[in-house]
């Protein structure tokens, strides 16, 4: 059997998938919403409210991957699939990373700044200039689309691992379903459980 990630791990992996997924659909939305009219204002910030949740969450799952070792590719796999299993994961987390951070800090280079889901409002930091509010808004939309074509590729290799290798490689981030009464084996340590 495969060593598996950490249920920490894999829950924050399988949340995290779900929320950018919603996070990107609803971005796309917003582009048919009219400037200037107070529904296009609501949904912004609740956009921008939900990017600093995942922005957080993302933080979180680095700090999770940092502090608990990720369980090593099989020996079968060929040296180059490794190398850009490692790399393809880099550029991820970064994307997760720069997506929420430019979206922030083009808030604050804006005179609305952030009304965090509709109740509190946080006043921009920064002053109101366009200039740096274009560079971090398109940051932030050249982070969105780094970050699909590369979930694209994570999801080709996926399904290349699944369909074609057989190796069963996708079992270490699947949710393990355990029978009703059955016990986890007891060399398990309470962190990889």
């Amino acid at each position: 059997m495969q060593a598996r990630y950490t249920g920490t791990a894999i829950t924050l992996h399988w949340l995290l998938a779900l929320l950018l997924l919603g996070q990107f659909v609803f971005g796309l939305m917003l582009e048919d919403i009219p400037r200037g009219t107070p529904a296009r204002g609501t949904f912004v910030n609740l956009h921008k409210s939900s990017g600093i949740v995942i922005g957080v969450l993302v933080l979180l799952r680095i700090g999770w991957r940092l502090t608990h070792r990720p369980p090593p590719l099989p020996a079968t796999m060929p040296a180059w699939q490794r190398h850009a299993a490692r790399l393809s994961h880099v550029v991820l987390y970064l994307c997760m990373v720069a997506l929420p951070l430019s979206g922030y800090l083009a808030s604050n280079f804006s005179r609305h700044g952030i009304k965090f889901f509709n109740l509190v409002h946080w006043l921009p930091w920064g002053p109101d200039d366009k200039t740096l509010y274009a560079l971090f808004n398109q940051a932030h939309h050249l982070a969105a689309l780094l970050l699909a074509v590369f979930v694209v590729l994570h999801l080709l290799a996926v399904a290349k691992h699944m369909l074609i290798d057989r190796g069963g490689l996708l079992s270490r981030m699947w949710p393990q379903r355990t029978t009703r009464g059955a016990r986890l084996p007891s060399d398990l340590s309470p962190e990889t459980r």
